[in-house]
């Protein structure tokens, strides 16, 4: 990375940075304060069946992110060494294929293998996420400037050495980028379990539409909107303090 570079990051970031870790959470609080309001006017919404969706919707979350990470990763390391051109082609040509799917159709065609249940929602959610992982993954570690890693080689760093202490480093801000952003897809995407079996706060929206209920409609796009935040502003603060100082 030249100086330039790196100075223009420094001057960039920090307002960036503000920004991104003050401005989720008050929207966040906001339709928090929001909902609840509307909760008051609902009748057909009970704590209890709230609480069963938002532990599901997290599970769901969780569960399809923390997969797709430990799948894209590692698979976005390997595709960038030299010798993987086209697998990395191939690979990025078919989840972009993957992704331009419905939603809802990943769910049924998981649905048809797998039968119903939170695992096949899990399942298709990795799959439909995977993408925006994958890519900056290898668009991260391949911009590490190569002068940067020759002189980790010149100092005697093995491979690995070069790669754990140098490449990821200075690839995690791409790749945490790639992380938030599947992270709200399938916090997103979760609202779709109920179709399959897999619970979530699908069921409130779903119930809502069905009885024409609009408190209900609303707070369960509110409570998944506020879920996907909270996601992102956790990735936000992986992001900023994962990475190397003066990055």
């Amino acid at each position: 990375m030249t100086t330039a570079a790196i100075t223009l990051r420094r001057q960039r970031t920090p307002l960036a940075e503000r920004l991104d870790l003050i401005v989720t959470p008050v929207f966040a609080g906001l339709l928090a304060l929001l909902g609840f309001a509307d909760a008051t006017t609902s009748d057909i919404l009970s704590y209890e069946n709230i609480s069963r969706q938002l532990v599901q919707t997290i599970q769901l979350g969780f569960a399809s992110s923390l997969l797709v990470v430990i799948i894209a990763v590692p698979i976005g390391i390997l595709v960038s060494r030299r010798g993987f051109p086209r697998l990395k082609t191939a690979l990025v040509d078919f989840l972009g294929l993957a992704q331009a799917l419905p939603a809802y159709g990943l769910i049924v065609i998981f649905f048809t293998f797998m039968g119903t249940g939170l695992t096949t929602v899990v399942y298709a959610l990795a799959l439909f996420s995977l993408l925006p992982v994958l890519r900056n993954t290898i668009v991260g570690l391949e911009q590490v400037d190569k002068s940067v890693i020759d002189a980790g080689r010149g100092m005697g760093y093995t491979r690995l050495q070069v790669l754990l202490n140098i490449e990821l480093p200075l690839a995690v801000p791409v790749i945490m980028a790639g992380i938030r952003t599947a992270i709200v897809i399938n916090i997103g995407m979760a609202a779709l379990a109920f179709l399959v079996g897999g619970g979530g706060l699908g069921e409130t929206i779903n119930s809502g539409l069905k009885l024409n209920r609009g408190p209900a409609i609303f707070i369960g796009a509110v409570m998944v909107a506020i879920l996907a935040m909270v996601f992102d502003f956790l990735s936000a603060l992986a992001q900023k303090y994962l990475k190397p100082k003066g990055i």
